[in-house]
């Protein structure tokens, strides 16, 4: 098969992996050779905003996709440094880490809101942007909702619920409840 890039980079942060993340990566792996997932906020810290870790979101990620499209799936892990321009090149480096010398680089997303600006910061990258997914789904309401016990079933592929429900059975999520409870959005100790 013949694609468009050797590599497309979808930045986010996935917590957690929704359907409008999985239609995006579903439209990268049609015109993409792979797929890089780079994952934002991947330090260990947990908290309200940040609940899963670089490694469980791998996890969840994949479960959405057949073994064949896994191979594709790359995945970086960026940590947050708050700088737009060290944040850049943290970026560019860890996609060089994994890409071929000489291979077509594509990024793509969708600008939601002045949140998505960063899409503009790699403009030697050719951009895929793509329309409004799934009725612009928010991952924060889905956050708030799952605090309360609640998996909005209509929202997640399938992987992503069992990661969830699966989830709800351990200490990190009763501590993450109790934080929403109190609203305390501090990393849990």
């Amino acid at each position: 098969m013949s694609y468009t890039f050797d590599y497309l980079v979808f930045i986010g942060r996935f917590q957690p992996f929704h359907y409008a993340h999985l239609q995006t990566v579903q439209v990268a792996l049609s015109q993409s050779q792979y797929v890089i997932l780079a994952l934002g906020s991947a330090q260990n810290e947990r908290n309200l905003k940040n609940p899963f870790t670089a490694s469980e979101r791998e996890k969840m990620i994949l479960s959405n996709f057949s073994p064949e499209d896994q191979k594709r799936i790359i995945f970086v892990h960026v940590i947050d440094v708050y700088n737009d321009e060290k944040w850049v090149k943290q970026v560019k480096a860890l996609v060089k880490k994994v890409v071929q010398t000489g291979s077509k680089i594509g990024l793509i997303g969708h600008f939601k809101d002045a949140s998505s600006y960063y899409l503009k910061l790699f403009p030697e990258w050719t951009m895929v942007e793509l329309e409004s997914l799934e009725g612009a789904i928010s991952a924060t309401p889905l956050r708030e909702a799952y605090y309360q016990g609640i998996i909005k079933t209509e929202a997640f592929p399938a992987g992503s619920q069992n990661f969830l429900k699966n989830f709800q059975h351990g200490l990190v999520y009763r501590q993450l409840q109790q934080k929403y409870k109190e609203q305390d959005y501090s990393n849990i100790q």
